[in-house]
């Protein structure tokens, strides 16, 4: 019985980094949606006129704009991942999986 309960269980350290990298996912595509935005934005791959696509080229174009903030957030970016998991880290108070609670606040009570 102990045998399957911590086969089901995830050592302190293997949570701490499955969290990790959770956040980090999450960071990276909070800022390749954000690069995506902004290249909207400066219109960039705007289709053309002469084209004529209509709908068609508009959607694509989309799709290459996301691609594109991909590639850019997957080359370093411009940093939003890294301050996005760092602000991640402070507010979760778990900097490392060894770190003592010592000095971090509880649950606020009214």
């Amino acid at each position: 019985m102990n045998y399957l309960k911590s086969n089901f269980t995830l050592a302190p350290r293997e949570t701490y980094l499955k969290l990790q990298n959770t956040r980090k996912k999450a960071a990276e595509a909070l800022e390749t949606q954000f690069l995506s935005e902004m290249l909207r934005a400066a219109k960039f791959v705007e289709p053309r006129a002469s084209f004529g696509g209509g709908a068609g080229e508009e959607q694509f174009a989309s799709m290459l704009r996301d691609a594109h903030a991909r590639a850019l957030t997957e080359h370093g970016g411009i940093g939003l991942t890294e301050h996005i998991l760092r602000s991640l880290m402070e507010n979760s108070h778990d900097q490392s999986p060894h770190a003592s609670r010592q000095g971090t606040r509880g649950p606020t009570r009214p």
